[in-house]
């Protein structure tokens, strides 16, 4: 892992993600490797990461090497947990986990899948509220993506209207905080659709942006920057 994130200081990059596969509770086995995370923040690089779920013992460490953003799923869903994520966990589970990242001052960056459940929206509004009980550095919302090869290549994505909805409702519910469509939705038309309905929705920014969506942006007379760098790290502008 330095190695490859020495290269990317080499090459002038910026920052790394750092993520994994979980265990069978949700955890992201991530402790082992603070040492060199913190070696890694010591090369002036950026660091966010994808944790899964949070312990005392996790969010501790990642206090001690000053990371720049969390970034964890949240689901609203005890039937999506355990049917779609195959997670021997709760919503309880998600809850105490912004509650750490949040007793010990990490930025959480939470994204919320819209259609997780097979395509069907279930328990977005109940993640939503979860988000909004906590101090977050930003909000990601993302779109189901039917990936090829596996068991949902055949399930159909929400509607982009559905996913503004909840874009909408986050934007009335949590009006202050940095609001973000994340890089994780279908191509082509969805895409052009979404990014629309999202500038209207109120997002505070887009991941990969459609031309449309530079477009429309222009003609509502909003300003429009560019950044070369994960959505998650958009807060610090705020």
């Amino acid at each position: 892992m330095f190695k490859i994130c020495l290269k990317i200081k080499e090459a002038n990059g910026e920052g790394c993600l750092i993520s994994g596969g979980s265990s069978k509770d949700g955890h992201v086995p991530l402790i082992n490797f603070i040492p060199i995370i913190k070696k890694v923040k010591k090369l002036g690089l950026k660091i966010v990461m994808h944790t899964g779920l949070i312990d005392q013992n996790l969010a501790e460490a990642l206090a001690s090497i000053d990371v720049d953003g969390v970034m964890i799923d949240i689901i609203g869903s005890n039937e999506t947990i355990n049917k779609v994520c195959h997670l021997n966990s709760t919503i309880e589970s998600f809850e105490n986990s912004l509650s750490l990242l949040e007793s010990n001052n990490i930025p959480s960056i939470p994204h919320i899948v819209v259609g997780l459940h097979f395509g069907k929206l279930k328990g977005e509004k109940e993640a939503l509220k979860m988000v909004a009980r906590h101090r977050i550095a930003a909000l990601v919302i993302v779109s189901l993506m039917p990936l090829e090869g596996t068991k949902m290549e055949s399930i159909a994505p929400p509607s982009p209207i559905k996913v503004a909805k909840v874009i909408l409702a986050a934007r009335f519910l949590m009006p202050n905080i940095p609001l973000l469509l994340g890089c994780a939705s279908p191509r082509g038309l969805y895409k052009i659709y979404l990014d629309a309905f999202s500038i209207k929705a109120g997002v505070n920014g887009i991941a990969y942006p459609s031309d449309e969506a530079y477009g429309l942006a222009n003609k509502l007379k909003l300003k429009v920057k560019t950044f070369n760098e994960c959505c998650s790290l958009l807060w610090k502008e705020f």
